[in-house]
């Protein structure tokens, strides 16, 4: 059974840092591809950040330069450094697990990410 457990999430002013962590059990992070998404309200749920087995990273434009993927297969989790956060980054972030011989998705429960003075 697969789960991932996001944490991190919070109230941070512009142009402050936050990382999110996804711990993940019943799967191994190395050998599948991980993603970050977020959702706002009122909005669909966008790919951030993804990570291949392989190690390959893809941002989405609007957080290239400010956020990084990274993983820890020691600890089997998925972090996103988010360095000068903006206020349209607030949204819930989803910890996202593919397993491409299954076809099967899984996800966290979210994080909240609030960017406001």
């Amino acid at each position: 059974q697969v789960q991932l457990v996001e944490s991190g999430g919070g109230l941070v002013q512009p142009g402050g840092s936050l990382r999110l962590s996804c711990a993940a059990s019943g799967v191994f992070v190395r050998r599948i591809a991980m993603g970050w998404f977020r959702q706002a309200p009122g909005e669909q749920r966008e790919l951030v950040a993804a990570i291949t087995s392989g190690g390959t990273t893809n941002y989405a434009d609007s957080v290239k330069g400010r956020f990084t993927i990274s993983r820890d297969n020691t600890k089997n989790t998925v972090y996103l450094q988010m360095n000068s956060l903006k206020p349209e980054d607030t949204a819930v972030y989803y910890c996202n697990a593919y397993i491409a011989t299954t076809r099967d998705n899984y996800w966290g429960q979210g994080t909240q990410v609030t960017v406001s003075s």
